[in-house]
């Protein structure tokens, strides 16, 4: 998937664990390793702020896009 979620750059940058970001956000662990391990199809605009507020980021921190492949084009 073209997407990259990066919230481990993010906890790295913020020492913070996830269980940490899980309960800041009122997510479950299991759903946010889902979201940070890049299994998730789909995000929540909440999640998304709740996630920013959290880390004190912007959307941009966490997601990124990137070209699956240049023969594709």
């Amino acid at each position: 998937m073209p997407i990259v979620v990066d919230i481990d750059v993010m906890l790295a940058r913020r020492k913070m664990s996830v269980g940490e970001l899980a309960d800041r956000v009122g997510i479950t662990p299991a759903n946010l390793a889902v979201l940070k391990n890049g299994r998730a199809k789909a995000v929540r605009f909440t999640t998304l702020a709740a996630l920013c507020e959290a880390l004190k980021c912007q959307p941009g921190d966490l997601l990124r896009w990137e070209a699956e492949d240049a023969a594709s084009e």
